[in-house]
């Protein structure tokens, strides 16, 4: 069962890194893209402002009068990973799902939502259709380490229970022995109800087998 688990996800990695156009990571070992860069190759969008590939960044909007949150989701399911993004919100307030599901309704998707945004709360979790806000990061670690407007990395580690968030190197979040979700798909968020303007790039991820 261990040997067929690890081959399973490996197989994963191979199959997201092909689908993508086989970019070279070979500086950041075992990593492999989920954006071409290019094209939305890989992802799929459920309603609400719209997504486009702009300058090697994915570019998402949505108007104030739009209801919905406007997402951007991965075909493929992911368990256990380290996943890299550099993001830079102009307008309104963002996020980066994962270990999620597809929902019917105006938000899409339920799961675990790390904060993206200019405010405060960014790097935080919160579990959409769940228990909204589980943490949020120590002020003075946004307020030293993230400038509002300008890209940033965030990084997302979860492995069995424990989930771990940095934006810019820094932990903002960490959970241990957490009952939420195992498992699910990748979502870049448009909030509803707002003015939206945010653009992801970088966008890779390793499979961290148990």
């Amino acid at each position: 069962m261990r040997i067929g688990r690890r081959s399973s996800l490996a197989s994963l990695a191979l199959a997201a890194w092909l689908a993508v156009g086989g970019a070279s990571v070979a500086d950041k070992p075992g990593f492999v893209p989920l954006f071409n860069g290019r094209d939305l190759t890989g992802w799929h969008t459920l309603p609400g402002g719209t997504w486009e590939v702009r300058d090697g960044a994915i570019v998402g909007r949505s108007p104030q009068a739009e209801r919905r949150h406007g997402l951007l989701v991965s075909d493929a399911r992911y368990s256990d990973f380290t996943l890299r993004v550099r993001f830079k919100v102009t307008q309104g307030n963002s996020g980066l799902y994962f270990r999620s599901e597809e929902v019917a309704g105006d938000v899409g998707v339920n799961g675990f939502q790390a904060e993206v945004d200019n405010s405060k709360a960014v790097g935080g979790l919160y579990e959409t259709g769940g228990r909204g806000w589980v943490t949020k990061p120590p002020a003075p670690v946004i307020e030293e380490n993230y400038t509002p407007g300008e890209w940033a990395t965030m990084e997302i580690r979860a492995a069995g229970p424990n989930v771990t968030v940095l934006v810019n190197g820094r932990e903002t979040s960490r959970l241990e022995n957490d009952p939420g979700r195992r498992t699910g798909v990748i979502a870049l968020q448009l909030h509803g109800g707002m003015d939206m303007d945010v653009a992801f790039k970088d966008v890779e991820i390793r499979i961290d087998a148990p």
